[in-house]
């Protein structure tokens, strides 16, 4: 129920804010509809750090949990003739500079969708850097003529999520910023949980500090998929 709220208040944010909305995706849903021999392979490309690379604690990871393979669970369940693959081109401890490096090799996948998240690290550069980074990212994307979503960070325990005057929440209102100014998608993650914390202690979702895990990844797969890829008959 938290989560079909979130998403009914965060579609009504984007209407009136120009952030990209439930129906950016849409041509895509309809290729995802596609039967045998007329479908194609769809790609989508997850570019980060350690979380969208499934690590928990103590170096383990679960890929097959984080939430870039719970999002393909959601679409390969929800689209039954769909061809898809969910790719992540993330590197644990990387911040947006680093990331903004690599974009050629986001670009060697042949994406559909690109997803970006990067803000948990980015407080190691700052706001202003990280912006630069960003920016090169979204406008590489944009050229490319692929359709792009920006994830706000997930939460770090070290940090009252509930508060307003933290890094990750100025990291994440520039990010819902830039999404705005250039009419991409967003997933807010950092809305969603801060949300949840005035509900739930986060520890239950979190496999560390600044790491979350497997529920706390089925969150943010579930707001992906209901956000952009639901589709309703």
């Amino acid at each position: 129920m938290l989560l079909v709220l979130f998403t009914l208040a965060l579609v009504q944010t984007e209407v009136r804010s120009q952030i990209a909305g439930p129906n950016y995706l849409d041509s895509l849903k309809h290729e995802l509809q596609v039967k045998w021999p007329n479908n194609r392979t769809i790609n989508l490309v997850f570019h980060g750090h350690s979380v969208p690379s499934g690590y928990l604690t103590g170096g383990v990871t679960d890929r097959l949990s984080a939430y870039p393979f719970a999002t393909l669970k959601h679409v390969n369940d929800h689209y039954p003739y769909s061809v898809v693959n969910s790719i992540t081109t993330t590197i644990g401890g990387e911040q947006a500079e680093q990331g903004a490096l690599r974009m050629e090799e986001v670009f060697n996948h042949n994406p559909d969708v690109i997803f970006i998240d990067y803000a948990l690290n980015d407080r190691s550069i700052g706001l202003e850097r990280a912006k630069i980074a960003w920016e090169q990212m979204i406008q590489e994307v944009l050229a490319h003529d692929i359709k792009l979503i920006l994830l706000t960070p997930t939460p770090d325990l070290r940090e009252d999520i509930r508060a307003s005057d933290t890094n990750l929440d100025r990291h994440s209102e520039q990010i819902r910023e830039l999404a705005k100014k250039y009419k991409v998608g967003l997933v807010d993650s950092y809305a969603f949980f801060k949300e949840l914390a005035e509900h739930e202690d986060l520890k239950a979702f979190m496999a560390q500090n600044n790491h979350i895990n497997q529920k706390g990844h089925q969150f943010v797969a579930d707001l992906i998929f209901e956000t952009y890829f639901s589709w309703k008959d």
